[in-house]
């Protein structure tokens, strides 16, 4: 693991890190806060995981969710959010499908399989790096993410329910097998077997009976991808059908945008942090 660059803030350190991946075949960065603490203490971590076209730049930069995690004594952890590289596959005129927009799964279709591996990547890799390098309290972890990143964070959770003790979202992808997002990038990072497209789906996999204790989810009235892309609605209704203790909120005439994100993320922290311990 390569050190780019660390800052101090709010008592902590906010640093931005690279290594060679074997899950993906490439270079990866992320980013993480270590808020102030005791030598030898060991911490909560809370991952982020971030939306369409992002990296990890996106919320370092606009998430400000330093002082809450200072506060609290929270790791925060926030990885790219696909393989970058020049010998990588890409799709350049599409936004929605390629480099930044990795939809944290493991593609099984050719050219992608090689390197598009972020749910392996962000499930098993990951992890056993900030276990050896930062004072991470394994045994305590929460989830969350935006958008796309909300998609993986729900997904995650839903599959590692032993792990994660919370997850959120904000303006989260919950059901993509019925999204236009999902279904192009399932189509083709995950070929015509529409059954296998269910573990990345938030809804089908509540559906098929997993289950988390805590959810919380933040959705903007004012999104311009709510009706089609979202679909909010379907999450709170399968969620109410399997008795999961899920807070999902619309907030009045917010958008997409950071701006949203960074209102209510202190709120986050703290209500991980209060799930935590």
């Amino acid at each position: 693991m390569e050190t780019i660059a660390t800052n101090k803030s709010h008592g902590g350190t906010q640093g931005v890190y690279t290594h060679h991946s074997e899950e993906t075949g490439t270079e990866m960065t992320f980013s993480v806060f270590v808020p102030p603490h005791e030598t030898g203490a060991k911490l909560p971590v809370l991952w982020y995981l971030s939306g369409l076209t992002c990296t990890h730049e996106n919320v370092t930069e606009k998430g400000e969710y330093r002082q809450a995690c200072a506060e609290h004594g929270i790791i925060f952890v926030a990885p790219d959010t696909s393989p970058r590289g020049s010998d990588v596959p890409d799709a350049e005129d599409e936004f929605d499908f390629g480099k930044g927009a990795g939809f944290y799964l493991d593609a099984s279709e050719e050219p992608w399989t090689k390197n598009y591996r972020m749910r392996s990547y962000i499930e098993d890799e990951l992890p056993a790096l900030i276990a050896e390098h930062f004072p991470a309290d394994m045994d305590r972890q929460s989830i969350m993410g935006h958008s796309m990143g909300g998609l993986g964070a729900l997904t995650i959770g839903l599959r590692n329910a032993d792990r994660f003790r919370s997850v959120s979202a904000f303006s989260p992808i919950v059901a993509p097998v019925q999204a236009p997002w999902g279904e192009k990038a399932f189509s083709r990072y995950l070929g015509d077997n529409r059954d296998s497209w269910a573990e990345y789906d938030a809804v089908a996999l509540i559906e098929g009976g997993a289950r988390v204790d805590h959810m919380l989810v933040d959705q903007g009235t004012a999104d311009d991808f709510f009706a089609e892309q979202l679909k909010t609605g379907l999450l709170a209704l399968a969620c109410k059908k399997a008795g999961i203790d899920a807070a999902i909120r619309m907030q009045e005439g917010y958008d997409h945008s950071y701006y949203f994100i960074s209102t209510f993320m202190a709120e986050h922290v703290k209500w991980h942090a209060e799930r935590l311990g």
